[in-house]
C-alpha cells in the first residue's frame, strides 16, 4: 500500500512539473514571437490577446478571468483533479506572460515570428495536456459538445477559433496577422500533436491471408515484431480463418507489404493510425 501511494506521489510530481515547464514554454512562445508581433492563438488565449490590445491592461489579467467559467464546468463534468491542473498551468502562464512581457522580442519578422512561435507554443500546450492539464478552456466546451453531436472537438475549436481570428481583423488587428494568425494555429496544432502523441507515427497491420503460418513466421525473421492471431471465419466458405494483428512504425510498413505480397499477392492487409502504443515491451524490438 505504500509503495502504491509513494509511486502516486511520484507520478503527481512529475505531472506538476511537465505543467510548469508546459506553461513557461508557451507564455516563452507567446510573449517573445507571437504577441510583440500582434500574431494571435485561437481560444481563451486569442481572446485574451484582443482583451489586452482593446484595453491596456496586460494579457496575463484576461488569462486568469476568461478561464474561470470554463474552469466551473470543467470542474462539474471532468473532476477536480483535471481542473486542478488546468489552473495551475493558467496560473503559472499568466505568471511568466507578465513577466516575460517585460523582455523584448526575439524578431520583428512576422514569418520567423509565426512558424517559431507556433512551434515554441505547441510544444508548451502539448507538454501541459500530456500532463493531464490545459491551457485553455474553449477545449473544454469543446470535449463536452461534441458528446451530443456529430461533430469532433477539432472541429468545434476550429470553428471558434474562426470567428475569434474575424473578431481580432475587425477590432484590433489587420487582416494581414489575423492571416498569420491562422497559420499559427495549424502549426501549433500540429505540434501538440507531436508532443502528445509522440515523432514516430505507428500503424496497426491487419493480414488475412490463406497463408497466415508462412507470412507471421516471415514478418518475425524480417521485422522482429510481435504479432496476434485472431480466429475469425469467412462468411461465404464458413471456414476457420488465421488473421495476423500486428503493429509496425511508418519504416517498417514498406518491408512489411513487401513480405506479405512475395507470399501472398492476393493477402487482404488493411493499415490504420495508431495514435499511441504502451505495455508489451512495444518498441524492444524481439531480436532476431
Amino acid at each position: 500500500m505504500a509503495t502504491t501511494k509513494k509511486k502516486r506521489l511520484v507520478k503527481e510530481i512529475k505531472q506538476v512539473v511537465m505543467i510548469t515547464i508546459g506553461a513557461i514554454v508557451a507564455a516563452f512562445g507567446l510573449d517573445m514571437f507571437l504577441v510583440p508581433n500582434a500574431i494571435l492563438d485561437g481560444g481563451v488565449i486569442g481572446l485574451s490577446i484582443i482583451a489586452g490590445e482593446l484595453t491596456g491592461i496586460s494579457m496575463s489579467i484576461f488569462l486568469i478571468i476568461f478561464n474561470i467559467p470554463f474552469l466551473y464546468i470543467g470542474y462539474r463534468r471532468m473532476g477536480w483533479k483535471f481542473t486542478l491542473r488546468t489552473l495551475y498551468g493558467v496560473v503559472i502562464l499568466s505568471g511568466a506572460t507578465a513577466y516575460l512581457h517585460h523582455f523584448d522580442r526575439v524578431t520583428d519578422d512576422l514569418f520567423l515570428a509565426t512558424i517559431i512561435g507556433a512551434v515554441i507554443l505547441g510544444t508548451g500546450v502539448g507538454l501541459v495536456i500530456r500532463a493531464g492539464g490545459a491551457l485553455d478552456g474553449t477545449e473544454i466546451i469543446a470535449i463536452l459538445v461534441s458528446k451530443n453531436r456529430t461533430v469532433s472537438v477539432g472541429q468545434i475549436v476550429m470553428i471558434m477559433n474562426f470567428f475569434i481570428f474575424i473578431l481580432a481583423a475587425l477590432l484590433v488587428f489587420s487582416w494581414e496577422t489575423a492571416m498569420y494568425s491562422i497559420i499559427t494555429y495549424f502549426i501549433a496544432f500540429k505540434m501538440i500533436d507531436v508532443v502528445v502523441e509522440g515523432m514516430e507515427e505507428l500503424k496497426s497491420v491487419t493480414i488475412i491471408s490463406d497463408f497466415p503460418e508462412e507470412i507471421a513466421e516471415a514478418l518475425l525473421r524480417d521485422l522482429g515484431r510481435g504479432m496476434t492471431y485472431i480466429h475469425g471465419e469467412g462468411v461465404f466458405t464458413n471456414e476457420p480463418k488465421k488473421i495476423i494483428y500486428t503493429i509496425v512504425s511508418r519504416i517498417e510498413l514498406s518491408t512489411l507489404r513487401s513480405t506479405v505480397h512475395d507470399l501472398d499477392p492476393n493477402a487482404l492487409v488493411a493499415i490504420e493510425n495508431v495514435a499511441d502504443v504502451t505495455g508489451s515491451n512495444f518498441g524492444k524490438s524481439n531480436a532476431h
